[in-house]
């Protein structure tokens, strides 16, 4: 099928009169569960990163990937051709955590259901997976009170094995979120529990004796309400 024959069938037969509606209908759509999957993210999201600025990607990821599936899906030679022109494209963002690409895959998968016109089984589909994020978050705050994000920035003179015998010392729980080495500098960043205030004291005093220019910083897990 050459472009004339297209650009007929699309224009001269009529049949953009009855398509662009709905495809303007599924666009808005789009963008508005788009919008709310990066609400759900910002609020009940677990990552360590600035999630209200990873969050402003998926309106354009959900918006991209609905135009690309609307055009393709009627034509064997576009999908062919979406193949082709997308085998040059590299992606080299480091994705730092799971649960960013998880939240990627959702804002690829409006997209795709709306693309592929099926509003009410997305709308319907989404429902559901923010709802079990939603009690997922509950139960976690539920059972993870005074959890704290830790993080440290050494001289190169405190590694990880130092940091959890120091927690290990003080009697907290913790699990290691991130840690990146580079020639001038260790960071570290743990989800910790305290038992009581005093002894986060206790451990950053530790953490200053193993090195005086050490940075630490204590942020609560579920974020500061802004």
């Amino acid at each position: 099928m050459d472009i004339t024959t297209l650009l007929k069938e699309q224009w001269v037969m009529g049949n953009a009169k009855s398509v662009l509606p709905v495809f303007a209908a599924n666009l808005v759509i789009t963008a508005l569960l788009a919008w709310v999957l990066g609400w759900v993210y910002g609020r009940y999201g677990e990552s360590l990163s600035n999630r209200k600025i990873f969050a402003r990607n998926f309106l354009m990821l959900a918006l991209t990937t609905m135009l690309v599936i609307s055009i393709v899906k009627s034509s064997l030679a576009l999908s062919l051709g979406l193949v082709g022109a997308l085998s040059i494209v590299r992606f080299r963002a480091a994705i730092k955590e799971p649960e960013e690409l998880a939240y990627l895959f959702l804002a690829i998968g409006i997209g795709l259901g709306l693309g592929a016109g099926e509003p009410l089984l997305t709308i319907c589909a989404l429902v559901v997976i923010i709802a079990i994020i939603i009690l997922r978050s509950f139960s976690r705050h539920r059972n993870t009170q005074n959890h704290v994000c830790a993080h440290i920035s050494s001289n190169r003179k405190i590694g990880i094995k130092d940091v959890v015998d120091l927690l290990a010392k003080h009697g907290a729980s913790a699990s290691l979120r991130r840690f990146d080495e580079t020639p001038e500098r260790n960071d570290l960043s743990f989800v910790v529990q305290f038992s009581s205030p005093g002894k986060l004291e206790e451990f950053s005093h530790d953490v200053r004796e193993l090195d005086s220019g050490a940075r630490i910083s204590f942020v609560d897990d579920r974020g500061l309400g802004m």
